[in-house]
């Protein structure tokens, strides 16, 4: 059974695009922030790394829209941008005035943890050209009207920036919704963006306001908690005993919160160390919860951008399958890979991927 109506690929100029920041992570590889003499660079963002990721790793046409300031390290950004092959063309660029005092560039240092040691991240991105964006400043007419486009992604990390930005994700979830785009949302609730802007009740107030608008409903209990104010029955709030059935209910809830969710999705983890994780994902589509394959001691690299990875072979898995089942499939296996290298965005290719769904092992190929 067919979960969407997606739009035919020869209708529209795009797959897939994102809106959200794309940030410069400054990365000491196996040192401490605290410590490092040097940083490797990349480019990352919650919801830019899904639509790299639809790109670099299952060939779909993409474009990030977000806000750079004009300085050389928003150029920098830019150039991994296109390094990944999103299409650049929706960056709006704002006037740098030489300091940062009213426009800047994101930056998210972020080490990687090992064993005991949780990996560790700190944003500075306040004020940045992106958190600025207000309703009005993208076209969304041109954009889901006229270029057509098949599936926005969006998330709460944006949301979270400023009250302007809620404020934009609303303005393009109406308009995608208005040209039949299919939307997806990864709740990603983030304490510290929050905090100084009304918290958990914040979030639940922009947050459920955007559910209205969106199909596919990504996030762990913490997010649907935190952000959209579930009650998960059995749980006794305590998130890190729910277990299999507590998601059952969890899903339960938020379909009769919102009955428009098509599909909720949500990665299970449980964190034994820094570099070892059980890692597994499930899916509502068409009233059936799919789980898939769950994979005990998988060996982690860089956490960072795990979620991102599931999400974008999921999504993958319904642009090509439009199943619940698959596609929840190609998400797990997806976002398991590219937990094995540095950096945000993956490195892994389709046969790699298509390798771990079918049971293939870490033998070498030659």
């Amino acid at each position: 059974m067919a979960t969407f109506k997606i739009k035919p690929a020869s209708e529209c100029a795009y797959d897939c695009i994102s809106l959200g920041e794309v940030m410069l992570r400054l990365d000491p590889g196996e040192g401490r922030i605290r410590t490092t003499r040097q940083f490797q660079v990349w480019e990352g963002g919650g919801e830019y790394n899904v639509s790299r990721g639809l790109k670099k790793c299952f060939g779909k046409r993409t474009a990030i829209v977000t806000a750079l300031a004009d300085n050389e390290v928003g150029s920098l950004v830019e150039d991994l941008i296109m390094q990944g092959g999103l299409d650049t063309q929706f960056i709006k660029w704002v006037n740098y005035d030489g300091c940062g005092r009213t426009v800047r560039n994101g930056l998210n240092f972020t080490e990687r943890g090992f064993g005991i040691r949780g990996a560790k991240g700190v944003s500075d991105r306040g004020n940045t050209a992106v958190s600025q964006l207000k309703p009005g400043d993208i076209d969304w007419e041109h954009i889901f009207g006229k270029l057509g486009v098949r599936w926005l992604h969006t998330g709460g990390i944006f949301a979270a920036l400023s009250e302007s930005a809620a404020e934009v994700v609303i303005e393009a979830v109406k308009v995608a919704k208005k040209y039949g785009t299919i939307v997806s949302y990864d709740l990603n609730y983030r304490p510290s963006l929050w905090k100084a802007i009304g918290g958990e009740k914040k979030a639940q107030e922009v947050n459920r306001e955007i559910a209205k608008y969106v199909d596919v409903m990504i996030g762990n209990e913490e997010d649907f908690t935190a952000c959209l104010g579930l009650e998960i029955e059995g749980n006794d709030h305590n998130l890190k005993e729910l277990d299999l059935s507590g998601y059952k209910n969890m899903i339960k809830s938020a379909v009769e919160m919102f009955p428009n969710f098509k599909v909720i999705a949500t990665t299970l983890r449980t964190v034994k160390s820094a570099t070892i994780n059980s890692w597994g994902a499930i899916c509502y589509a068409d009233g059936v919860i799919h789980e898939a394959t769950h994979r005990e001691d998988l060996e982690i690299m860089d956490r960072v951008g795990g979620g991102d990875s599931f999400a974008s072979g999921l999504i993958y898995g319904f642009l090509e399958f439009n199943e619940g089942g698959i596609a929840v499939e190609y998400g797990a296996a997806h976002g398991a890979l590219a937990m094995t290298t540095p950096g945000d965005t993956t490195m892994v290719t389709l046969d790699e991927v298509k390798k771990i769904i079918g049971g293939g092992g870490a033998r070498v190929d030659r």
